[in-house]
């Protein structure tokens, strides 16, 4: 009798007679992690077709098609929303740190506000995941006879928001390399790419749909922003009592 046959799945404890488990899709036989293998996830993830090179290439191009094709027709021709914007934000992040392109907020001051935007400048990939749910907010309100519902559009956001930071990264590498000021550019273009890429979802061809997401898009980070001093200061002053 083969091993396969009578074998059990690592993961799932189903009995396997095949290269596959049927109940979970766990192969019968893992491969072990070595360089072959990290070798062949990397490349898993740049290929072309389904890969991060791909959904770059789609979002810079197509967003608004490529965004509702992923939401209404094909899943699996761009990488996961949330995966993309985590890479996309660590990458900019390490570009970042290596030329030391940001100066630390704040790093003498010691409230709970200055705390709060110094994890939003170590942890931007949850940090824009955080940042899209109030910019989705303003959006759904917005664009409400779209009919998309609020995670459809955070999506949206994850994908938007995720190019906007490689945008970012570019320009922080260029400075870093070239040691010329580019940054205040590289700040500014995020902004009209994912302004861009939310009015071609919803509206197409409209000029006010690019103004008016725009516009959501800036009272979203707004709104964050005012959270934040808001949940700050709040902070401060309960401390300040329990201490007084």
């Amino acid at each position: 009798m083969s091993e396969l046959s009578t074998s059990t799945c690592t993961n799932c404890e189903t009995p396997v007679n095949e290269k596959f488990c049927g109940h979970c899709g766990q192969p019968a036989v893992l491969k072990r992690i070595d360089s072959h293998y990290v070798l062949h996830e990397v490349q898993h993830l740049l290929h072309v077709e389904k890969g991060l090179l791909y959904t770059i290439k789609e979002l810079l191009l197509r967003p608004g098609r490529n965004v509702r094709e992923y939401l209404t027709k094909k899943r699996d021709k761009l990488v996961k929303p949330v995966v993309y914007i985590i890479i996309t934000s660590l990458v900019y992040s390490t570009i970042a740190h290596f030329f030391h392109i940001e100066k630390e907020i704040g790093s003498t001051a010691t409230s709970a506000t200055i705390g709060i935007f110094r994890w939003v400048e170590h942890h931007y990939g949850y940090a824009n995941i955080i940042i899209g749910l109030f910019i989705a907010l303003w959006l759904k309100l917005i664009f409400r006879k779209y009919h998309y519902n609020f995670f459809e559009i955070v999506v949206l956001l994850c994908f938007t928001m995720g190019t906007g930071m490689l945008i970012m990264a570019v320009f922080a590498l260029a400075q870093g390399v070239l040691h010329v000021s580019l940054m205040m550019a590289g700040s500014i273009l995020p902004f009209i790419y994912c302004a861009w890429a939310i009015g071609q979802f919803f509206a197409g061809k409209k000029p006010l749909g690019y103004l008016l997401a725009f516009v959501a898009y800036m009272l979203g980070m707004f709104s964050f922003y005012l959270v934040v001093v808001f949940v700050g200061t709040m902070v401060d002053v309960l401390a300040k009592m329990m201490h007084a």
